[in-house]
Protein backbone atom coordinates (compact mmCIF):
# COMPACT_ATOMS: atom_id res chain seq x y z
CA UNK A 1 0.00 0.00 0.00
CA UNK A 2 0.96 3.89 0.12
CA UNK A 3 1.74 5.64 2.39
CA UNK A 4 3.69 9.37 3.39
CA UNK A 5 6.30 8.63 5.98
CA UNK A 6 8.32 11.22 7.76
CA UNK A 7 12.04 10.04 7.49
CA UNK A 8 14.04 12.94 8.76
CA UNK A 9 12.82 15.67 11.06
CA UNK A 10 12.44 18.72 8.93
CA UNK A 11 12.31 17.07 5.74
CA UNK A 12 9.70 16.50 3.12
CA UNK A 13 7.63 13.33 3.82
CA UNK A 14 8.52 10.15 1.29
CA UNK A 15 5.38 8.99 -0.37
CA UNK A 16 6.11 5.10 -0.65
CA UNK A 17 4.19 2.45 -2.26
CA UNK A 18 5.92 -0.46 -0.58
CA UNK A 19 4.49 -0.21 2.65
CA UNK A 20 2.99 -3.27 4.26
CA UNK A 21 0.54 -3.78 6.79
CA UNK A 22 -0.06 -6.84 9.68
CA UNK A 23 -3.32 -7.88 10.03
CA UNK A 24 -4.35 -6.31 13.40
CA UNK A 25 -3.80 -8.60 16.69
CA UNK A 26 -6.29 -8.63 19.66
CA UNK A 27 -8.44 -5.54 20.78
CA UNK A 28 -7.06 -3.68 17.40
CA UNK A 29 -8.90 -3.38 13.78
CA UNK A 30 -7.78 -2.29 10.38
CA UNK A 31 -9.24 0.70 8.47
CA UNK A 32 -9.33 1.03 4.85
CA UNK A 33 -8.79 5.00 5.24
CA UNK A 34 -11.55 7.52 2.96
CA UNK A 35 -10.07 10.83 3.93
CA UNK A 36 -7.37 12.46 6.07
CA UNK A 37 -7.11 16.03 6.90
CA UNK A 38 -3.81 17.14 7.34
CA UNK A 39 -3.24 19.38 10.24
CA UNK A 40 -1.10 21.58 11.92
CA UNK A 41 -0.18 18.70 14.51
CA UNK A 42 1.37 17.15 11.60
CA UNK A 43 3.71 20.00 10.32
CA UNK A 44 4.96 20.26 14.22
CA UNK A 45 6.01 16.61 13.98
CA UNK A 46 7.57 17.19 10.58
CA UNK A 47 9.39 20.43 11.98
CA UNK A 48 10.34 18.64 15.47
CA UNK A 49 7.97 21.20 17.41
CA UNK A 50 6.11 17.85 18.97
CA UNK A 51 8.73 15.28 18.95
CA UNK A 52 8.83 12.20 16.76
CA UNK A 53 10.12 8.41 16.49
CA UNK A 54 11.41 8.19 12.75
CA UNK A 55 10.55 6.64 10.30
CA UNK A 56 6.57 7.54 11.12
CA UNK A 57 3.27 7.09 8.68
CA UNK A 58 2.04 11.11 9.74
CA UNK A 59 -1.85 11.68 9.73
CA UNK A 60 -4.18 11.76 12.83
CA UNK A 61 -7.33 12.81 11.44
CA UNK A 62 -9.56 10.42 9.54
CA UNK A 63 -11.85 8.26 8.81
CA UNK A 64 -12.70 5.06 6.63
CA UNK A 65 -14.02 1.69 6.09
CA UNK A 66 -13.09 -1.37 8.87
CA UNK A 67 -11.70 -4.52 6.42
CA UNK A 68 -11.02 -6.60 9.52
CA UNK A 69 -10.98 -6.65 13.08
CA UNK A 70 -8.73 -8.73 15.83
CA UNK A 71 -9.60 -10.98 18.55
CA UNK A 72 -11.54 -9.31 21.79
CA UNK A 73 -13.02 -6.59 19.75
CA UNK A 74 -16.82 -6.12 20.45
CA UNK A 75 -19.01 -3.46 18.42
CA UNK A 76 -17.14 -2.93 15.67
CA UNK A 77 -17.16 -5.36 12.89
CA UNK A 78 -16.16 -5.20 9.19
CA UNK A 79 -17.45 -2.49 6.94
CA UNK A 80 -18.83 -0.21 9.84
CA UNK A 81 -17.86 2.99 8.90
CA UNK A 82 -15.76 4.97 10.99
CA UNK A 83 -13.89 8.35 12.63
CA UNK A 84 -10.23 7.57 14.50
CA UNK A 85 -9.55 9.38 17.41
CA UNK A 86 -5.93 9.92 18.30
CA UNK A 87 -6.45 9.64 21.60
CA UNK A 88 -8.31 6.19 22.44
CA UNK A 89 -10.27 5.57 25.86
CA UNK A 90 -10.18 2.68 27.73
CA UNK A 91 -12.92 3.67 29.81
CA UNK A 92 -11.76 2.08 32.95
CA UNK A 93 -9.00 3.86 33.76
CA UNK A 94 -9.61 6.96 36.36
CA UNK A 95 -9.61 9.84 34.07
CA UNK A 96 -11.99 7.92 31.99
CA UNK A 97 -14.53 6.77 35.20
CA UNK A 98 -14.65 10.49 36.16
CA UNK A 99 -15.06 11.81 32.65
CA UNK A 100 -12.12 12.61 31.20
CA UNK A 101 -11.09 10.37 28.58
CA UNK A 102 -9.38 12.71 26.77
CA UNK A 103 -6.40 11.82 29.58
CA UNK A 104 -6.85 8.47 29.30
CA UNK A 105 -3.79 6.73 31.51
CA UNK A 106 -3.80 3.89 28.91
CA UNK A 107 -3.47 6.41 25.82
CA UNK A 108 -1.16 8.56 27.42
CA UNK A 109 1.19 5.69 28.52
CA UNK A 110 1.37 4.01 25.43
CA UNK A 111 2.04 7.67 23.10
CA UNK A 112 5.59 7.47 23.99
CA UNK A 113 6.00 4.53 21.97
CA UNK A 114 4.81 6.19 19.10
CA UNK A 115 2.98 2.95 17.93
CA UNK A 116 -0.16 0.86 19.34
CA UNK A 117 -0.91 0.35 22.85
CA UNK A 118 1.90 -2.55 23.00
CA UNK A 119 4.35 -0.60 21.65
CA UNK A 120 4.83 -2.21 18.48
CA UNK A 121 3.52 -1.29 14.93
CA UNK A 122 2.18 -3.15 11.95
CA UNK A 123 3.54 -1.28 9.36
CA UNK A 124 6.80 -1.95 8.01
CA UNK A 125 8.76 -0.52 4.82
CA UNK A 126 12.17 -0.51 3.43
CA UNK A 127 13.11 -3.53 5.98
CA UNK A 128 12.64 -1.41 9.07
CA UNK A 129 9.00 -0.91 11.18
CA UNK A 130 7.49 2.35 11.16
CA UNK A 131 5.79 3.52 13.67
CA UNK A 132 2.61 5.87 13.00
CA UNK A 133 1.22 8.87 14.54
CA UNK A 134 -1.01 9.52 17.73
CA UNK A 135 -1.57 5.73 17.03
CA UNK A 136 -3.65 6.46 13.87
CA UNK A 137 -1.20 6.88 10.55
CA UNK A 138 -3.63 7.96 8.72
CA UNK A 139 -1.38 9.39 5.99
CA UNK A 140 -1.41 5.83 4.28
CA UNK A 141 -4.36 3.65 2.50
CA UNK A 142 -4.57 1.25 5.47
CA UNK A 143 -4.44 1.07 8.99
CA UNK A 144 -4.36 -0.90 11.94
CA UNK A 145 -5.73 1.45 15.01
CA UNK A 146 -6.56 0.47 18.66
CA UNK A 147 -10.14 -1.07 18.55
CA UNK A 148 -10.57 2.05 21.67
CA UNK A 149 -9.65 4.49 19.01
CA UNK A 150 -12.38 4.46 16.39
CA UNK A 151 -16.17 5.59 16.88
CA UNK A 152 -19.23 4.18 14.63
CA UNK A 153 -20.69 6.93 12.36
CA UNK A 154 -23.94 6.15 10.25
CA UNK A 155 -22.90 4.58 6.89
CA UNK A 156 -24.59 7.30 5.02
CA UNK A 157 -22.32 10.05 6.68
CA UNK A 158 -19.67 11.43 3.99
CA UNK A 159 -16.34 9.95 5.00
CA UNK A 160 -14.34 13.52 3.42
CA UNK A 161 -16.29 15.37 5.90
CA UNK A 162 -16.40 12.55 9.30
CA UNK A 163 -12.72 12.87 8.75
CA UNK A 164 -12.69 16.34 10.38
CA UNK A 165 -14.57 14.92 13.04
CA UNK A 166 -11.06 13.29 14.64
CA UNK A 167 -8.91 16.46 14.87
CA UNK A 168 -9.71 19.53 14.10
CA UNK A 169 -13.18 19.85 14.47
CA UNK A 170 -13.62 18.19 18.07
CA UNK A 171 -10.98 19.93 19.16
CA UNK A 172 -12.07 23.49 18.63
CA UNK A 173 -15.59 23.29 18.83
CA UNK A 174 -15.18 20.98 22.23
CA UNK A 175 -13.00 23.62 23.66
CA UNK A 176 -15.65 26.18 23.29
CA UNK A 177 -18.19 24.03 24.08
CA UNK A 178 -16.24 21.79 26.71
CA UNK A 179 -13.25 23.76 28.58
CA UNK A 180 -14.75 27.16 28.06
CA UNK A 181 -17.66 28.38 30.49
CA UNK A 182 -19.16 30.41 27.62
CA UNK A 183 -22.73 32.28 28.61
CA UNK A 184 -25.32 33.43 26.12
CA UNK A 185 -24.17 36.92 25.54
CA UNK A 186 -20.43 36.62 26.03
CA UNK A 187 -17.90 37.93 24.39
CA UNK A 188 -15.37 36.14 22.68
CA UNK A 189 -12.00 36.90 21.22
CA UNK A 190 -10.14 33.72 19.32
CA UNK A 191 -6.31 34.29 18.34
CA UNK A 192 -5.48 32.35 15.68
CA UNK A 193 -8.23 31.25 12.55
CA UNK A 194 -6.53 27.91 11.19
CA UNK A 195 -8.52 24.69 10.89
CA UNK A 196 -9.14 24.53 14.94
CA UNK A 197 -9.24 28.00 15.51
CA UNK A 198 -12.29 28.48 12.78
CA UNK A 199 -13.99 25.13 14.72
CA UNK A 200 -13.39 27.56 17.94
CA UNK A 201 -15.37 30.06 16.61
CA UNK A 202 -18.55 28.25 15.63
CA UNK A 203 -18.37 26.14 19.01
CA UNK A 204 -18.48 29.63 20.94
CA UNK A 205 -21.53 30.40 18.34
CA UNK A 206 -23.06 27.11 18.77
CA UNK A 207 -22.76 28.32 22.76
CA UNK A 208 -24.36 31.59 21.94
CA UNK A 209 -21.46 34.34 22.28
CA UNK A 210 -23.01 37.41 21.55
CA UNK A 211 -19.72 39.39 20.28
CA UNK A 212 -16.87 36.67 18.77
CA UNK A 213 -14.05 38.25 17.50
CA UNK A 214 -11.14 36.43 15.42
CA UNK A 215 -7.72 37.61 15.54
CA UNK A 216 -4.56 36.81 12.80
CA UNK A 217 -2.07 38.12 10.38
CA UNK A 218 -3.68 36.89 7.51
CA UNK A 219 -6.65 38.21 4.70
CA UNK A 220 -7.88 34.94 3.78
CA UNK A 221 -8.52 33.62 7.20
CA UNK A 222 -10.15 36.30 8.72
CA UNK A 223 -12.76 36.04 5.82
CA UNK A 224 -12.68 33.01 6.85
CA UNK A 225 -13.58 33.93 10.16
CA UNK A 226 -16.49 35.58 9.41
CA UNK A 227 -18.51 32.35 7.74
CA UNK A 228 -17.76 30.58 10.98
CA UNK A 229 -19.61 32.78 13.18
CA UNK A 230 -17.19 35.81 13.91
CA UNK A 231 -19.00 39.00 14.45
CA UNK A 232 -15.48 41.10 14.22
CA UNK A 233 -12.15 40.03 13.10
CA UNK A 234 -8.72 42.13 13.92
CA UNK A 235 -5.48 42.09 11.89
CA UNK A 236 -2.90 41.56 14.12
CA UNK A 237 -0.23 43.24 11.71
CA UNK A 238 -1.70 46.47 11.92
CA UNK A 239 -2.00 47.29 15.39
CA UNK A 240 -1.99 46.29 18.80
CA UNK A 241 -4.50 43.29 19.12
CA UNK A 242 -5.15 43.46 23.30
CA UNK A 243 -6.14 46.89 22.38
CA UNK A 244 -8.31 46.78 19.80
CA UNK A 245 -10.42 43.74 21.76
CA UNK A 246 -10.70 46.17 24.44
CA UNK A 247 -11.94 48.93 22.64
CA UNK A 248 -14.85 46.23 20.87
CA UNK A 249 -15.83 45.10 25.07
CA UNK A 250 -15.97 48.81 26.14
CA UNK A 251 -12.37 48.15 28.07
CA UNK A 252 -12.97 45.63 29.88
CA UNK A 253 -11.19 42.59 27.14
CA UNK A 254 -13.51 39.21 26.03
CA UNK A 255 -15.18 37.35 28.48
CA UNK A 256 -13.35 34.31 26.90
CA UNK A 257 -10.13 34.28 25.23
CA UNK A 258 -8.71 31.61 23.07
CA UNK A 259 -5.23 30.86 22.12
CA UNK A 260 -4.97 28.72 19.02
CA UNK A 261 -0.99 28.85 17.56
CA UNK A 262 0.80 28.23 21.12
CA UNK A 263 3.73 31.25 20.56
CA UNK A 264 5.07 32.71 23.73
CA UNK A 265 3.35 36.44 22.82
CA UNK A 266 0.27 35.45 21.70
CA UNK A 267 -0.30 34.17 24.87
CA UNK A 268 0.93 36.81 26.42
CA UNK A 269 -1.41 38.56 24.25
CA UNK A 270 -4.90 36.41 24.91
CA UNK A 271 -4.81 37.04 28.78
CA UNK A 272 -3.89 40.65 28.47
CA UNK A 273 -7.20 40.49 26.24
CA UNK A 274 -9.18 39.09 28.54
CA UNK A 275 -11.56 41.17 31.42
CA UNK A 276 -10.82 40.56 34.92
CA UNK A 277 -12.31 37.55 36.40
CA UNK A 278 -12.25 35.91 32.99
CA UNK A 279 -10.65 32.94 31.19
CA UNK A 280 -8.00 32.07 28.88
CA UNK A 281 -8.26 28.93 27.03
CA UNK A 282 -4.58 27.23 25.93
CA UNK A 283 -5.46 25.83 22.91
CA UNK A 284 -2.14 25.32 20.67
CA UNK A 285 0.14 23.23 20.96
CA UNK A 286 3.17 25.08 22.28
CA UNK A 287 7.22 23.85 22.31
CA UNK A 288 9.04 23.37 25.44
CA UNK A 289 10.85 26.74 25.03
CA UNK A 290 8.05 28.90 24.60
CA UNK A 291 6.44 27.20 28.05
CA UNK A 292 9.74 28.53 29.80
CA UNK A 293 9.17 32.27 28.25
CA UNK A 294 5.80 32.86 29.58
CA UNK A 295 5.30 35.90 31.62
CA UNK A 296 1.34 35.83 32.50
CA UNK A 297 1.64 35.61 35.83
CA UNK A 298 0.73 38.66 37.75
CA UNK A 299 -2.23 39.47 35.65
CA UNK A 300 -3.41 36.07 36.53
CA UNK A 301 -3.04 36.73 40.45
CA UNK A 302 -4.21 40.36 40.28
CA UNK A 303 -7.14 40.28 38.59
CA UNK A 304 -8.03 36.39 38.53
CA UNK A 305 -8.05 35.26 35.29
CA UNK A 306 -8.50 31.91 34.97
CA UNK A 307 -6.05 30.02 32.34
CA UNK A 308 -7.54 26.50 31.41
CA UNK A 309 -5.06 24.04 29.14
CA UNK A 310 -7.70 22.59 26.63
CA UNK A 311 -6.51 18.82 25.35
CA UNK A 312 -8.75 17.52 22.71
CA UNK A 313 -11.24 19.94 23.55
CA UNK A 314 -12.06 18.22 26.78
CA UNK A 315 -14.20 15.71 24.36
CA UNK A 316 -15.50 12.50 24.99
CA UNK A 317 -15.16 11.04 21.17
CA UNK A 318 -17.63 8.74 21.78
CA UNK A 319 -19.89 11.16 22.80
CA UNK A 320 -18.97 14.25 20.81
CA UNK A 321 -18.59 12.38 17.43
CA UNK A 322 -21.98 11.53 16.82
CA UNK A 323 -23.17 14.81 18.72
CA UNK A 324 -21.20 16.67 16.11
CA UNK A 325 -22.64 14.64 13.33
CA UNK A 326 -26.04 15.19 14.43
CA UNK A 327 -25.57 19.05 14.61
CA UNK A 328 -24.24 19.34 10.71
CA UNK A 329 -27.18 17.49 9.51
CA UNK A 330 -29.18 19.91 11.78
CA UNK A 331 -27.24 22.84 10.10
CA UNK A 332 -25.56 24.60 12.93
CA UNK A 333 -21.95 22.45 12.49
CA UNK A 334 -20.22 23.61 9.18
CA UNK A 335 -17.93 21.56 7.56
CA UNK A 336 -17.84 21.54 3.35
CA UNK A 337 -16.22 25.44 4.49
CA UNK A 338 -13.25 23.93 6.08
CA UNK A 339 -11.98 21.97 3.30
CA UNK A 340 -10.38 23.79 1.03
CA UNK A 341 -8.59 21.58 -0.92
CA UNK A 342 -9.09 18.00 -2.01
CA UNK A 343 -5.84 16.19 -2.56
CA UNK A 344 -4.03 13.44 -3.10
CA UNK A 345 -1.78 11.53 -0.67
CA UNK A 346 1.10 12.19 -3.15
CA UNK A 347 0.27 15.75 -3.09
CA UNK A 348 0.93 16.00 1.18
CA UNK A 349 4.09 17.82 0.46
CA UNK A 350 2.23 20.67 -1.14
CA UNK A 351 -0.42 20.66 1.64
CA UNK A 352 2.14 21.60 4.53
CA UNK A 353 3.17 24.28 2.12
CA UNK A 354 -0.46 25.62 1.13
CA UNK A 355 -0.56 25.46 5.38
CA UNK A 356 2.34 27.85 5.86
CA UNK A 357 1.65 30.05 3.65
CA UNK A 358 -2.00 30.58 4.94
CA UNK A 359 -4.06 29.86 1.98
CA UNK A 360 -6.37 26.83 3.61
CA UNK A 361 -8.46 25.78 6.05
CA UNK A 362 -7.92 22.04 5.66
CA UNK A 363 -6.60 19.90 2.86
CA UNK A 364 -8.52 16.39 2.66
CA UNK A 365 -6.47 13.48 1.22
CA UNK A 366 -8.98 11.45 -0.23
CA UNK A 367 -8.23 7.55 -1.09
CA UNK A 368 -10.02 5.44 -3.15
CA UNK A 369 -12.31 2.98 -0.90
Amino acid sequence: MKAAVLTTIGAPLEVRADVEVAPPQTGEVAVRMAASGVCHSDLSLRDGVIPAAVPMILGHEGAGVVEAVGEDVDGIVPGDHVVISWTPQCGECYWCVRGQPYLCDVAVRAARASGLLDGTTRATSHGEELRQMAFCGTFAELTVVPAISVVKIPDDFPLRLAALLGCGVLTGVGAALNTADIAPGDSVAVIGCGGVGLNVIQGARIAGAGRIIAVDVQHTKLELAGTFGATDTIDASEGDPVRAVRGLTDGRGADVSFEVIGLAGTIEQAVKMTRRGGQVVLVGVPSRDVLLHVEVFADVLLQERKILGCWYGSSDPRRDIPRLVERYRGGTLLLDELVSRTIHLDDVNDAFAAMERGEVARSVIEYQT
